[in-house]
Parts: C-alpha cells; structure tokens; sequence
C-alpha cells in the first residue's frame, strides 16, 4: 500500500511517500530557517503561507521522486497536532482536499506519536517495548513505547523544553 504523508507542524514543510512493504520511497522537505532568521524565531503567520506555497510543488517532486502517479496512492496522512495551529490547518486542508477529490481515505497523525514510532522505519526495527527520548519543539519527554497506541511517560521537563532552551541560548550567544 502506498501512502502519502505531509509534515506542516511548524517551520518545516515535508512531504513523502511510504510503501508498507518497500519502506520509505521517497521524501522531500523545504526549511523555512532563512525565512525567519530576521525575526528571531518561528512566525506562525509566516509559517502557515509558505507551508500552502510549498506543499503542491513538494508532492509533485516526491511523487517523480517516487516514480509513482496521485492515482497509485491508498491513503493520505497529514500531521494533525501539537503544532502552530495555522501551519497545521495549511496541511490538514490539502490532505483533505487531496483525498478527497481522489476518492482516498485520510488520517491525522499525532506529531508527537510520529516522533515515538519513527525508529520502526530503521532497519532492522527496534522491538517493543522500547525506550524514545523525544526532543520536539515544546516537548522533552522520556517514554516507554510498549506498542502502537501504547506509551508511558518515564519523565518530562518541567519549565523549557531542551529545544527551547538551546533556541534561548544560541540567541544571547548571537548564533543564527
């Protein structure tokens, strides 16, 4: 089964093509870094217009990419949350779209959970239960992964994130 997933969480527009049998075919991702290096940080606003300039011409270069058509897909997943709300909705949108005018069933990903389960596409695969550090944006977590659906948290931080807290640090070193 060939399945199209779109990644507009925040500042990173992404797109690929998974075969459940064949893996990962291909993939493809744009940074929108330079975009908001002036600012200092990610402007969801900004964030959200790239993600709808990008997603259209990154499934058609994914797709080549893949060597596959719009007509040999089965599904369509998009990132569904925690995310900027504006950036998330740009994606949800085309997925839907997308799905829909293809007659193709669509599913929403935690983007949390797609962070704890991507060691499954390393090969070989880690088995279950395994232990995940996720360092995500807001969110620094150390979870017991005991199967799909199936995670307990081990720890957290309890004020910054550890991404976050580089973020802050590189900008009072004056790093880009």
């Amino acid at each position: 089964m060939l399945v199209l997933g779109l990644e507009t969480s925040c500042d990173e527009t992404g797109v690929a093509v998974y075969h459940t049998t064949r893996g990962l075919l291909a993939h493809r991702l744009h940074s929108q870094v330079a975009l908001h290096e002036a600012y200092g940080g990610v402007v969801p606003e900004l964030a959200s217009r790239d993600h709808l300039q990008r997603l259209v011409p990154l499934i058609e270069q994914t797709l080549a990419a893949a060597g596959i058509t719009l007509g040999e897909l089965a599904g369509i997943a998009y990132t569904e949350g925690p995310g900027l709300a504006g950036a998330l909705l740009g994606g949800a949108s085309v997925a839907n779209a997308l799905a829909l005018a293809r007659g193709l069933p669509v599913i929403g990903v935690h983007h949390l959970e797609g962070h704890l389960l991507s060691p499954l596409l390393a090969r070989p695969a880690p088995a279950f239960p395994f232990v995940a550090l996720l360092v995500s944006g807001g969110h620094t977590q150390l979870m017991e992964v005991r199967g799909v659906g199936a995670y307990r948290t081990l720890g957290e931080t309890v004020d910054d994130a550890a991404g976050e807290a580089f973020d802050k640090t590189a900008k009072l070193l004056g790093l880009p």
